[in-house]
């Protein structure tokens, strides 16, 4: 009987490579925003300050897509080593990357085939191809991209100033992209996947956006058509953007210190019955309760307790930000995505001994965020009542306007829509049809250089909605209304002529 050894003898070594269908394994947990937010954590680090995401559409559908920046650029060596499979980089202390993983896991997450070409100062364009369709026979050999493709590449007439460097990451067959030629679910795919980017993008990189330390915008190629649609840019959507907290005594600052550790918690507590972009981010407000997590300025998961309180909806209003600093580092692991951070046991602990200096503590900041949601859907019981509208206004007004305003019962809603007048008057009132008419000579005037649409020119349809709403009550107008109807003619009217001139 052989007896356990503590040591475990080795005789020799042999090399065993990965295989190379791991390639299709990595990435996995990404999304199409997480992974162009891996790539522009790339571009932050290089030194760029606008980035550029470019959707290419040839034969009627989108085929490929570009990350474009003006950061330093790569040399062919840095090039090897930023497409070398587990390899990392060395970091600077100010660096978002730290997997090593981030452009091959981003890119092979969407893509089949990745292309990297890069330009630094005093160096030529170099180029560098994964594919993954090339099968387990081609090893982990990359492609080597000639030099006179990457610098044409690199020297398209691109938006962003890229001043002899910079990068072009180029995806092929993205699998988000789909294979329909339809127009309008193509537009549909397009629309869907460019809003969900600009939140995600706006949301993580919000303090970088506001402080003007970098651009992102979106665009579409159409090769056939032979023109580049206008630029879509990413706008900060800060979870914590709002006017005035509700309560004036908040935000507060909640301070634990044990052990050579120190973490802060700034409490948050939005305004009731926001609808604001920054209060409703990427959904429903009550799923973006919680903690959010900060890392040199990055968003790095955005809600959850994470073990400190259970969710719940009276605390719809709790935002709680949370920096981790490098001396606090050691609490927190990140997953690769860098969308969501795992904390201890050690992490609970300084949480539930975090104070301000007036003594409030969590958890009578989380009994205030009860009450401040409590008091906050208590109805008005002034609130005036209106008929609710109809057609005309996009569904989240709508909806915004029915949670807002209590409804005239037995009433047909109030659409809102244009037609052609005889005249220049600005609106017409049809209260047989219940719709409120805008002259249709003045639409374009007003859209500018954006598209119509069944719900275009909300803000216009909206104060339009709330001055005139209530002509549409009763049997018949009375002298008052009339003349009011009489004023508000007169004034608009006025008002939209000399916006022509």
């Amino acid at each position: 009987m052989v007896e356990w050894s503590q040591d475990v003898p080795t005789d020799g070594s042999i090399e065993l490579p990965p295989d190379p269908s791991t390639l299709d394994a990595i990435g996995r947990n990404h999304s199409m925003e997480t992974a162009l937010a891996d790539l522009v954590d790339n571009s932050i680090d290089a030194g760029a300050t606008h980035v550029l995401i470019q959707i290419v559409k040839t034969g009627g559908r989108p085929r490929s897509l570009y990350i474009v920046d003006n950061g330093r650029g790569m040399t062919p060596t840095m090039i090897d080593t930023a497409m070398t499979v587990g390899r990392r980089r060395e970091y600077q202390g100010s660096d978002l990357g730290h997997f090593g993983l981030g452009l091959k896991a981003a890119s092979f997450s969407q893509a089949r085939s990745l292309t990297v070409m890069s330009k630094s100062t005093g160096h030529d364009a170099v180029g560098r191809r994964w594919r993954l369709d090339d099968g387990p026979q081609r090893g982990f050999a990359c492609d080597v991209v000639p030099g006179p493709f990457a610098e044409a590449e690199f020297s398209r007439n691109w938006r962003i100033p890229l001043d002899g460097a910079g990068t072009v990451i180029r995806w092929d067959d993205v699998a988000s992209f789909g294979a329909t030629r339809d127009p309008k679910n193509v537009e549909k795919i397009l629309n869907h996947m460019i809003t969900a980017a600009c939140q995600h993008l706006g949301m993580v990189f919000h303090r970088f956006l506001e402080s003007n330390k970098i651009s992102v915008d979106f665009e579409v190629r159409d090769i056939d058509g032979g023109f580049v649609g206008p630029p879509i840019p990413v706008t900060p959507l800060d979870p914590f953007g709002y006017s005035r907290s509700a309560r004036p005594d908040f935000p507060k600052t909640l301070i634990a210190e044990a052990d050579g550790l120190r973490l802060k918690f700034r409490c948050h507590l939005w305004p009731g019955r926001s609808s604001s972009a920054q209060f409703m981010l990427t959904g429903n407000p009550t799923d973006h309760q919680g903690l959010y997590f900060y890392r040199r300025e990055r968003l790095l998961q955005a809600g959850g307790w994470v073990g400190v309180h259970v969710p719940h909806k009276r605390l719809s209003f709790a935002r709680v930000e949370v920096e981790i600093d490098d001396e606090a580092i050691s609490l927190f692991q990140f997953n690769p995505e860098k969308s969501r951070v795992l904390v201890g046991a050690e992490f609970a602990r300084l949480a539930s001994m975090a104070q301000s200096a007036d003594g409030t503590t969590l958890s009578q900041y989380f009994e205030i965020a009860e009450d401040t949601f409590k008091t906050a859907n208590k109805r008005n019981p002034k609130r005036t009542s209106m008929i609710h509208p109809g057609s005309g206004l996009p569904p989240r007004v709508r909806a915004t306007i029915e949670k807002e305003i209590p409804q005239v019962t037995g009433e047909k809603p109030i659409d809102i829509r244009w037609d052609v007048f005889p005249d220049d008057s600005f609106f017409r009132v049809d209260r047989d049809e219940h719709t409120l008419w805008l002259n249709k000579r003045y639409r374009k005037m007003l859209l500018g250089d954006k598209h119509g649409g069944l719900n275009d020119l909300p803000l216009v349809k909206s104060l339009l909605y709330l001055l005139i709403g209530n002509v549409f009550e009763g049997d018949y107008l009375g002298p008052r209304d009339k003349d009011n109807l009489d004023l508000w003619q007169t004034i608009l009217t006025t008002a939209v002529q000399a916006e022509r001139q």
